[in-house]
């Protein structure tokens, strides 16, 4: 399709992590795995939090939303990235390539989104406990879940539709796993300056802002933390919030290593490496970190077995 001497291309062509076939059969091996391991954690966070009464708590309400996004979001690319292991050329449809990007984009902004709610959800909770129950009023909940999704959405649906609509006049290789916007602005043959300013507000809405809450929150919870006199008591206040600070650190860690350096051609094996890490071992990890750092879900895990356990006898 041509239009003013610039050409927009039918399909692209991505560069992969390697093209040799043992390394790329590890990789199958390692990314087919990492991806059954979150369908089955979240999953079962999913399915915990639905049966368990206990859990029917904010933070758990937030948990099985983040459980939600996880899936969804691993599913958007590595499926893909599992079939192109065995093609000679790993092509993608512009068409394919606008759609992954649009859901790439959407639940991960939606995760850090949601991120921001559940370190609410802690303030609340440490700073503010006698008023626990009727600040996160199940109304609030839902309200910061909607508004997590419509925002990531909407900020999803804006920086695609700007960045499938740089003519790359003719060259469509791809050097990534995805379709990402950095790699497709970078493929672009006109002035792209209007592209990276909508990946500075978008960064900045489901990123930066997220993550300037989130700060807050922790800096009112450390300081109420420590003012608690026992130190069995500054170890329990903690330890509710121990499993959300790690998967906030993991997350927002590497998003802003990705979208904060400076975008040159020399980072561009930077960005697929650290892009592919977020992408399959994030959330993998998330459903482990709260399983294995948190009391309540290591409970009702054990109350669902022994369920379980009793039915078969």
């Amino acid at each position: 399709m041509r239009k003013d001497n610039l050409t927009w291309v039918s399909e692209f062509v991505l560069m992969g992590l390697s093209s040799d076939r043992w390394i790329q059969a590890g990789l199958f091996v390692l990314f087919g795995a990492a991806y059954l391991l979150t369908l089955l954690g979240n999953g079962l966070i999913i399915i915990l939090i639905g049966l368990d009464v206990r859990l029917q708590l904010p933070m758990y309400f937030f948990l099985c939303h983040l459980s939600v996004v996880d899936i969804c979001y691993i599913s958007s690319g590595v499926p893909q990235m599992l079939v192109h292991f065995f093609l000679e050329k790993e092509t993608i449809s512009f068409t394919r390539c606008g759609v992954q990007l649009f859901f790439s984009l959407a639940f991960g902004g939606t995760e850090f989104l949601l991120l921001a709610a559940m370190a609410y959800d802690r303030y609340v909770a440490i700073c503010d406990p006698l008023n626990y129950v009727a600040v996160m009023s199940p109304r609030l909940c839902v309200a910061l879940a909607a508004i997590s999704w419509l925002v990531g959405l909407a900020n999803s649906a804006g920086e695609t539709a700007v960045t499938m609509c740089l003519p790359t006049c003719g060259r469509n290789v791809l050097n990534h796993v995805i379709c990402e916007t950095l790699a497709l602005v970078r493929l672009a043959c006109v002035d792209t300056t209007l592209n990276q300013m909508v990946i500075v507000a978008s960064s900045t809405v489901v990123l930066l802002v997220p993550c300037c809450l989130v700060s807050l929150s922790y800096s009112y919870i450390v300081a109420a933390i420590l003012r608690i006199r026992s130190t069995q008591g500054r170890h329990k206040a903690f330890g509710t919030c121990a499993s959300h600070l790690a998967v906030v650190s993991m997350s927002y860690g590497m998003a802003l290593f990705t979208f904060l350096q400076p975008h040159s051609t020399a980072s561009a094996e930077k960005d697929k490496m650290v892009m592919v890490f977020y992408a399959v071992v994030t959330p993998m990890l998330n459903p482990f970190i709260y399983c294995l750092r948190n009391k309540d879900m290591k409970a009702a895990l054990s109350r669902v077995l022994n369920r379980s356990s009793e039915l078969k006898h």
